[in-house]
């Protein structure tokens, strides 16, 4: 009777399954992925199929967000000067964006329009550029969620342009879900506000105005007959 040797591979394989136990042992725990995006598709829908020829649309510029959170990790706040950057608690896209998909998102169903930030549109419908600059984005485990930004709101048409601050702070129980969920009623209070502001604008009066060009050619023009205030909700904290 023969004996048959063990292929001399089959040690090192062994060794390379024990490492990769092992490794799998020592892992850190999965991710968490959170988003900051509107869950009710189906309304969202409903008015995106009614809107085919808006009265008028929205250009939702990029959001900025600090520095210091404009990353993929959940940054929370320990106390007024200490935060943690917490690795397996992640947002689905970087801040800024999640903010912006959040707002458009909103902006679209309040007002009943579209968002062509980026895509041509067409000729004869108000256009009204929005920009958010969020100068705090604060995370309070057990405490609250805050979001400090400045807003504008400029009439493509007019060059009218409504310039407010909102500070929205939602209280939140413990946990990481809460929190999120703190910042997602933050943003949606910032798009009530932003939307006001919007209609203000569109129904401000006008004037018309004749202006003569260089070579004796008349044109008319509109420009806004008021000065127009934030709407009182953009300042409530």
């Amino acid at each position: 009777m023969t004996s048959r040797r063990l292929p001399s591979r089959l040690p090192a394989a062994l060794a390379a399954l024990a490492l990769a136990a092992a490794l799998a042992g020592c892992a850190s725990p999965g991710s968490h992925f959170y988003t900051l995006s509107p869950t009710d598709d189906a309304a969202r829908a409903s008015v995106a199929s009614t809107t085919g020829n808006p009265a008028l649309l929205v250009s939702l510029a990029p959001v900025d967000v600090p520095p210091q959170v404009a990353k993929a990790q959940l940054v929370v706040q320990n106390d007024a000067t200490q935060v943690r950057v917490l690795e397996q608690e992640r947002w689905a896209s970087l801040p800024g964006d999640e903010i912006r998909r959040a707002l458009s998102g909103d902006l679209t169903q309040q007002l009943g329009t579209i968002d062509v930030y980026g895509s041509p549109h067409p000729d004869g419908v108000p256009v009204y550029r929005v920009s958010v600059q969020v100068q705090r984005f604060e995370s309070w485990p057990g405490s609250h969620a805050l979001i400090d930004a400045v807003w504008s709101v400029r009439s493509l048409d007019t060059q009218a342009v409504m310039t407010c601050r909102s500070v929205l702070n939602e209280p939140v129980g413990d946990g990481y879900d809460a929190l999120v969920v703190g910042h997602r009623r933050a943003v949606a209070a910032l798009s009530q506000a932003i939307a006001s502001g919007v209609r203000t604008l569109a129904a401000a009066p006008q004037a018309s105005v004749t202006t003569t060009t260089k070579n004796g050619a008349k044109t008319l023009r509109t420009k806004p007959m008021t000065i127009m205030a934030c709407p009182q909700a953009a300042t409530a904290g």
